[in-house]
């Protein structure tokens, strides 16, 4: 059995890593999530990879011709 089917996930193979970093980084960043090593570790991985596809999708601004007005949209939120 792999370690993702081990903790109930079964969507996902989890990989146990070891890392070295600086303490003070490491401690005000659970400060700021108020959770442990784990959570946070994969909280900021979850925050680098989104800053990643941001990154990818600015490569594609004006790349794309959109009909859709605007003005139209914002008037539906209304």
């Amino acid at each position: 059995m792999n370690a993702s089917a081990d903790t109930g996930n079964l969507c996902r193979t989890l990989r146990k890593i070891t890392v070295q970093v600086p303490e003070d980084d490491l401690e005000r960043a659970q400060a700021y999530t108020g959770e442990g090593v784990t959570e946070t570790v994969r909280a900021a991985l979850k925050k680098l990879a989104a800053i990643q596809a941001q990154h990818e999708f600015r490569k594609l601004r004006g790349t794309f011709n959109f009909t859709v007005d605007i003005d139209a949209l914002r008037e539906d939120r209304k």
